[in-house]
């Protein structure tokens, strides 16, 4: 996944203080490197997917998006709720 790409799709669709953003884009990269999200759909995950994927939760910011979706794929897979953000700031 590009890391660049995504940071860009992620400002121009949520609103999101840049350190929040960043926390997002260092967990999807972190997810991407692990290769999980890839094995368990079957496909490489885009920063189009992702955006798409977080337009789907019920509201919230945009770290609580993230989460919510990790929180699905733990649900479906197993093995996500290590990459929720947690905490992010300056």
């Amino acid at each position: 996944m590009d890391r660049d790409a995504l940071r860009a799709a992620l400002t121009e669709a949520f609103a999101a203080e840049p350190a929040e953003r960043d926390a997002v884009v260092r967990a999807a990269g972190d997810l991407d490197d692990a290769g999980r999200l890839s094995a368990d759909l079957g496909a490489e995950v885009t920063a189009t997917d992702v955006v798409e994927h977080l337009r789907d939760a019920p509201g919230g910011g945009l770290a609580d998006r993230w989460n919510w979706w990790m929180g699905s794929l733990d649900v479906a897979f197993g093995g996500y709720r290590e990459f929720e953000v947690r905490a992010w700031g300056p």
